[in-house]
């Protein structure tokens, strides 16, 4: 019997496949547990149709996260820290501020765990940081490390 997979399993495969299994683990295990449906001509015409919006949407994140990616390219976040005896730094910038910086001066929200940040910053200057928007999408923003 074929069943098409609504969740991933370790042994039979990843959701949306089409497995060939007995009818017995079928009718006792597969559907009862909602693992799986069988697959008849009008589940696999859903299936088809589920995996094209899948993939639709899938290619409009891409497409929108490749747009912020142009964006951030063109912007230069000032990060303001105070500064000590010298003109050295008193203290350091993370990615927690550096993402609030960006959403208080263009009002571009990016979550602070995108933020690609080796190590603080601890000088003043610009920085070419990396942003990673998806997997395929990695953004350079450049940040400003300006005394207060």
């Amino acid at each position: 019997m074929k069943v098409i997979l609504l969740q991933d399993d370790k042994k039979l495969g990843k959701k949306g496949a089409i497995v060939e299994v007995s009818e017995g683990f079928a009718r006792n295990c597969i559907l009862p547990k909602k693992i799986g449906v069988e697959a008849t001509p009008k589940n696999l015409n859903d299936l088809k149709l589920q995996k094209a919006n899948d993939e639709k949407r899938a290619k409009e994140i891409l497409e929108a996260a490749q747009a912020l990616g142009k964006e951030l390219e063109s912007k230069t976040v000032v990060v303001k820290i105070k500064a000590g005896e010298g003109g050295k730094t008193f203290g350091s910038v993370s990615t927690k501020e550096i993402a609030s910086a960006l959403k208080e001066q263009y009002n571009i929200d990016i979550d602070k765990k995108k933020i690609l940040l080796e190590d603080h910053l601890r000088a003043f200057g610009s920085v070419e940081v990396p942003v990673k928007l998806h997997p395929q999408v990695t953004a350079k923003l450049t940040v400003k490390v300006a005394e207060a």
